[in-house]
């Protein structure tokens, strides 16, 4: 496996990839890039508005984010970037056969989640939509080689974890 030039930060709303992608870019001196900002207007009002984003939603917003992979990649500039990446072809747009870019998976009890977004207070996406987001949700399989963070513990834990696993994979 290549070391990786960019980390993709995947789970539901709320779990963290933000919080623990930024740490975790500080910590690696790379760039940061938060998928949220990808999203068109309109994909931002439906989730403000409680509705659910589809598949056809979800294609510009998964597009722009792998160009940015790509552009990433030819610059051979480390970047963490977040993005929710539920299902397995999100995550082939993204990663497919790129060997350079590694998966990390944050997940976590749905109680927690919901907590986290309740206390929200600067975020468009409303608690009321992760139980969508975790019936999409499809785990990293293990051909994905996904790194997975619990995270229950501390973000300063989970991003130890994340750069202990990325340094056992060089």
């Amino acid at each position: 496996m290549s070391a990786p030039i960019v980390v993709v930060m995947m789970g539901v709303s709320g779990v963290g990839k933000t919080t623990i992608g930024t740490l975790l870019a500080k910590r690696l001196g790379w760039g940061y890039a938060e998928g949220d900002s990808y999203h068109p207007p309109a994909n931002v009002a439906k989730m403000r508005a409680g509705t659910p984003l589809d598949d056809a939603d979800r294609e510009p917003w998964l597009a722009a984010i792998a160009a940015d992979i790509d552009r990433w990649r030819a610059a051979r500039q480390g970047m963490v970037v977040s993005c929710s990446a539920l299902k397995r072809r999100y995550r082939d747009i993204l990663i497919g056969d790129r060997p350079d870019v590694r998966l990390v998976r944050l997940a976590g009890d749905e109680g927690l989640i919901r907590a986290r977004m309740e206390r929200r207070t600067d975020h468009y996406m409303p608690p009321s939509l992760l139980t969508s987001q975790i019936a999409t949700l499809e785990p990293p399989v293990p051909e994905e080689d996904a790194i997975h963070v619990e995270v229950t513990r501390p973000p300063k834990d989970c991003v130890a974890q994340i750069l202990q696993a990325l340094k056992a994979a060089e």
